[in-house]
């Protein structure tokens, strides 16, 4: 689950792999160019990393993951989650944070947001398995860390949608139009909905996107 008193920013090291010294006669250019790979693995290794980590905040006690089983998962080994990551606390500070989820699902106009978060949240579950903000229901495991993703929700989601938003009663629509996003996401990832499984996401956007756009811009009496 992405938390305010944001939590503690991530170290991330540098990515693993040395490069070989170069045969005799390479040009010093081509000497350079091995990192790039090495950091597009490093990149996928975290995203593998955090997935893992988000899969088992769903599921389980904070107290109760190890690394080991993050690593397990992730397909790598504890020590290099320790090296990109530094702590369990610090991955889980991650995890716990909603900020680049929120980012992607509230990167529309307004006038279209509501169209664009129903279909972010169906696209994330169906394509990645994932919901940008669906963890903060399982907010009830995790005792103390629980009080940290809510904190992390209302900073980084609902209050920053209510920004965004003109007229009375932004903070309370704000909340509205989320709580509408968290049924669906519950609905399709937890209870499994088989008529909304079933359904074309063009199709459900177009039923469910005006439910949410009615507390972005509501109709002027």
């Amino acid at each position: 689950m992405s938390a305010v008193s944001t939590p503690s920013g991530i170290s991330a090291t540098a990515p693993v792999g040395t490069s070989a010294s170069a045969p005799a006669g390479t040009s010093a250019g081509a000497d350079a160019s091995p990192p790039a790979p090495a950091r597009r693995d490093a990149e996928a290794t975290k995203a593998a990393i955090l997935r893992a980590a988000r899969y088992f905040l769903a599921r389980q006690a904070h107290a109760d993951i190890t690394l080991k089983a993050v690593a397990e998962r992730a397909g790598v080994s504890p020590p290099l989650i320790l090296k990109y990551f530094g702590t369990k606390d610090a991955l889980f500070a991650r995890v716990m944070s909603f900020d680049d989820d929120a980012t992607a699902l509230l990167d529309a106009p307004l006038d279209a947001l509501g169209r664009h978060m129903v279909r972010h949240v169906l696209d994330s579950q169906r394509e990645r398995g994932a919901d940008p903000v669906l963890r903060i229901v399982f907010a009830p495991l995790h005792g103390a860390h629980g009080d940290v993703l809510r904190a992390n929700f209302r900073a980084q989601v609902t209050e920053r949608l209510a920004e965004r938003l003109a007229g009375a009663d932004a903070g309370l629509r704000a909340e509205l139009a989320v709580g509408a996003l968290l049924g669906l996401g519950v609905m399709y990832g937890i209870a499994h909905g088989a008529h909304l499984r079933e359904c074309r996401v063009d199709d459900l956007v177009e039923r469910y996107a005006p439910l949410v756009q009615a507390q972005l811009t509501p109709l002027m009496p």
